[in-house]
């Protein structure tokens, strides 16, 4: 099998299709819409980035099968019956 070109239209569906991607979403709005509710008033900029990294990590771990899902989905809506 040849070995395909890196163009950028290749690497936006590479990046679209894959799972890790809707994962990372996932797990950063997981973090935007948590941290603040658990927020203290006298938390640190340090304890802050700490909580949002935690819950970003902690929303990615979660979010394997979602992503996996969603990464399925998207593929199967815009390739439809190309899917090999």
């Amino acid at each position: 099998m040849a070995k395909r070109t890196l163009t950028p239209t290749y690497l936006f569906f590479y990046i679209l299709f894959l799972p890790d991607t809707w994962q990372v979403i996932i797990g950063i709005a997981a973090a935007y819409f948590f941290v603040p509710v658990i927020l203290k008033p006298d938390m640190g900029t340090g304890a802050i980035a700490v909580l949002y990294v935690m819950c970003a990590a902690i929303g990615y771990a979660l979010s394997a099968k979602l992503g996996k899902w969603v990464g399925n989905t998207v593929k199967r809506l815009i390739l439809k019956d190309k899917i090999s």
